[in-house]
């Protein structure tokens, strides 16, 4: 058993501006929380004590587990309670994270700084950077809205179309954030952990860089690329090579052909890379990586249908009481989400899901890999292949919804449980109470 012991906390002074202080939440700390890293076999679990002084939640984003140990909003941990899921990993490598997902208020709890990146691991993975914070880099990005005297301005988080779109970066929590290279490779776990915004990610100098992973896993191949575009909950694995001396920034490119639905982008610099004069050799990329290769939905898949409005989902807000959609165990389905307003993206929870056309066309070689989110544009229509696991529970259900997190407090989020194959039709839609 590998138990992690986490407290979500208010109180927490950080000092992102020189010589300034900034009050936040944090959790084991004043600001974000420490990585969770476990294996694939491994049983976990974990105790979060909740010390916010407000009810909240914790959700392990990208993790496939019993939905009664998912952290959504059904699984509420009230001010002083401790809540302890436990579950056995059962997934590939990949990078996930977690984040508190209570109903109408998650957008402020991430916001203040409730956040933290999960890395499993498998004893199947490739030959690519492994050294925890010296060649395998952590990067959570997040936009932050900061008055002159430090204080974090809250006042756009619950308002307007985006909620908060801020103009200063943060990464793993510092502003002008720089990472100091020893080795000739370096791997990077980028999370989108923005409330809104979109980050096209790359070089300064444009150089080419690989993909290696999307949100649930492994490509099967690198992805030769030279921007990201990431959407807030997704995630990219990507591996940079440098030459001794230089130093580089990382950066982000507004879209120049951006729908007028979609939110601001502007240009960014998010973190300074500086090489040291002599760079410990690394390993040349794996031609292969091993990542699950994608398998087509069988002949005659269930197909459902989901059209994205302002806030919400085939024209309903999100109902705490309602099941919205009853799936087989073990299913392998299309799922086509239809954008009929301005810029949304889509999470599923528990599941992996496969890109298969946005506005019919097949997604870019570094999209290809497995996802659990994924970016929707003012307009576009996305079709995915969504597989569900096994962990059967007809009354506590897992949610899909917009991860743009303004619009998910709003209403635009729904509800599926997994049930055993046959009894879907003897399902309640009614949930009594809220249970978990």
């Amino acid at each position: 058993m590998k138990q992690f012991a986490l407290s979500m906390q208010s109180g927490g002074r950080s000092g992102f501006l020189p010589g300034k202080s900034t009050a936040t939440w944090g959790i084991n700390g004043a600001y974000l929380g420490p990585t969770l890293r476990a294996s694939r076999g491994d049983r976990v679990r974990m105790r979060v004590t909740n010390r916010l002084g407000e009810a909240s939640t914790l959700h392990w984003h990208g993790m496939r587990l019993p939905a009664k140990m998912d952290g959504g909003p059904h699984q509420m941990i009230e001010p002083g309670a401790t809540w302890t899921p436990e579950w056995t990993v059962d997934q590939p490598a990949m990078t996930g994270w977690y984040h508190p997902h209570l109903h109408e208020r998650t957008a402020m709890h991430v916001y203040r700084g409730l956040a933290g990146m999960i890395i499993i691991d498998d004893d199947r993975e490739p030959d690519l950077p492994t050294g925890y914070g010296v060649d395998d880099v952590p990067l959570i990005i997040q936009d932050k809205n900061l008055e002159r005297d430090g204080r974090l301005d809250e006042d756009s988080v619950e308002g307007g179309t985006w909620g908060v779109l801020g103009d200063s970066i943060l990464v793993n929590g510092t502003y002008g954030a720089r990472f100091n290279v020893t080795t000739q490779a370096v791997r990077l776990r980028i999370l989108n952990a923005s409330n809104a915004r979109m980050y096209r990610v790359g070089f300064a100098d444009n150089r080419v860089f690989h993909v290696v992973g999307t949100d649930g896993g492994l490509l099967e191949r690198p992805a030769e690329v030279d921007r990201v575009k990431l959407s807030p909950g997704e995630r990219a694995q990507i591996v940079v090579r440098f030459t001794p001396g230089e130093e580089i920034v990382l950066n982000s490119l507004g879209e120049t052909a951006r729908e007028a639905g979609d939110p601001e982008e502007d240009d960014f610099e998010l973190l300074k890379f500086v090489a040291a004069p002599q760079l410990a050799s690394s390993a040349a990329l794996p031609s292969v990586l091993g990542g699950t290769p994608a398998t087509a939905p069988p002949a005659g898949a269930r197909v459902r249908t989901f059209r994205l409005s302002g806030s919400e989902i085939n024209d309903r807000e999100m109902d705490m009481t309602r099941i919205d959609e009853v799936v087989p165990a073990g299913a392998h389905e299309i799922w086509e989400i239809d954008n009929a307003s301005y810029a949304h993206n889509f999470h599923i929870h528990e599941v992996e899901f496969r890109i298969l056309q946005i506005n019919g066309q097949t997604p870019p070689a570094y999209q290809r890999g497995p996802k659990d989110t994924v970016f929707i544009a003012k307009g576009a229509k996305a079709r995915l292949a969504v597989k569900f696991n096994r962990y059967v529970d007809p009354v506590s259900p897992y949610m899909y919804h917009c991860h743009i997190l303004r619009h998910e407090d709003k209403g635009m989020m729904g509800q599926f449980v997994v049930v055993e194959p046959g009894t879907e039709d003897r399902v309640p839609r009614t949930l009594r109470g809220h249970h978990g």
